[in-house]
C-alpha cells in the first residue's frame, strides 16, 4: 500500500517525487482546540517550534494540550517534494517525516519545557520508526529556528543520552537540523486535530518511561 519500500531508506534529491507548485487542498483556517489561527503570520512575541516524533495525531494533541502553547499544525517536513500529499508522503518517496509545528508563548512555556515533552512523548532511539509505525515518515527530528533553539536541542540530547544509556536503551537517533531551507508543508484538512475530531482514533505515541532531566547542566564527555 503506498507504495511502501520493504526496508525504510530516505530518498536522494533526485530519486524523491516532484511534487507541485500548489497544494491539492485547503488547510482549516482555526485551530478546533484552541481556537486561534492554523497558519501565520503569528502575533507578536510569540515562537514557533517544529517537532516529529511520530504519527501527527497524537503527538499534535501532546503540545496542544500543554498551556503557553497558542496553536499547533501537523504537517510535513525535511523532505525534497514540493506540496506534497498524505499518499506521497506513507510511500517514503518525498523524504518527510510527519511533523507538528508549536506556536508557543516564552513568557508561559519555555523551549525547554517543550523539549522535555518531546523526548518523553516518544522513543528517539529507534530510526524510522516509532513503535509499530514504520516508514522514514515516523523519524524522530527536530528543525531548529534559531542558535539558541539549537543550543538547547544538542543540550538536552545530550543529558536525555546519559539517563537513556543508564536504563538500558540505545542512541538516540533524531534528526536535528535547521528549519531554515526545510519547508514545513501543512497537511491535509482531516489530519489537523485529528483525534479532536476523532476521540477514539489511532495514537501511536508512547514514551521510554525515561524522565528527561531539562534543566541540569549539558551533560559532560
Amino acid at each position: 500500500m503506498f507504495l511502501q519500500r520493504r526496508t525504510p531508506q530516505l530518498p536522494t534529491p533526485e530519486e524523491a517525487l516532484k511534487g507541485r507548485p500548489t497544494p491539492e487542498f485547503t488547510v482549516p483556517s482555526t485551530h478546533t482546540v484552541l481556537g486561534n489561527p492554523l497558519e501565520g503570520p503569528y502575533p507578536e512575541g510569540l515562537e514557533v517550534a517544529d517537532f516529529a516524533l511520530g504519527c501527527f495525531w497524537g503527538a499534535e494533541r501532546k503540545f496542544w494540550q500543554t498551556d503557553g502553547v497558542w496553536t499547533t499544525l501537523a504537517g510535513y517536513q525535511g523532505g525534497y517534494t514540493e506540496n506534497p500529499a498524505y499518499e506521497e508522503v506513507c510511500s517514503g518517496l518525498t523524504g518527510h517525516t510527519e511533523a507538528v509545528r508549536v506556536v508557543f508563548d516564552p513568557k508561559t512555556v519555555s523551549y525547554a519545557e517543550l523539549l522535555k515533552l518531546f523526548w518523553e512523548s516518544h522513543d528517539p532511539t529507534q530510526g524510522f520508526r516509532q513503535g509499530n509505525d514504520v516508514g522514514t515518515q515516523y523519524r524522530s527530528a527536530i528543525y531548529t529556528h534559531s542558535p539558541a533553539q539549537a543550543a538547547a536541542v544538542a543540550a538536552s540530547r545530550d543529558a536525555y543520552q546519559k539517563v537513556l544509556t543508564a536504563a538500558g536503551h540505545s542512541t538516540i537517533t533524531t534528526e536535528i537540523l535547521p528549519a531554515e531551507s526545510r519547508t514545513f508543508w501543512p497537511a491535509e484538512g482531516y489530519h489537523q486535530q485529528y483525534l479532536d475530531k476523532n476521540p477514539a482514533g489511532y495514537c501511536g505515541i508512547g514514551g521510554t518511561g525515561v524522565s528527561c532531566p531539562i534543566g541540569v547542566a549539558p551533560a559532560e564527555g
